[in-house]
């Protein structure tokens, strides 16, 4: 049996989302939506010196936090991967 975590986006990542365009916004929203039953799917890389995750859907990255105690998944960011890691 495996929990089910809740997705949070943060507005700023929800802005980001909104500008992905078509095809690809599908397959963003999937793998967000993915996270709620495996919070650190297989491929997702801890960031260094964070406590998130990054995981990747073809040119963009989702940018995630984790949350055990609350059983709850931040998206932090989401962008292409030429800007995500850009402050």
């Amino acid at each position: 049996m495996t929990a089910s975590y809740k997705i949070v986006i943060k507005r700023s990542a929800d802005r980001k989302l909104r500008a992905i365009p078509g095809p690809n916004l599908g397959r963003v929203i999937t793998r967000i939506r993915g996270l709620a039953t495996h919070p650190r799917p297989p491929g997702s890389e801890k960031l260094s010196e964070q406590e998130r995750y990054r995981i990747r859907q073809g040119e963009y990255r989702i940018i995630h936090a984790v949350d055990e105690a609350l059983q709850t998944v931040e998206v932090v960011k989401v962008g292409h991967r030429r800007e995500v890691y850009r402050r």
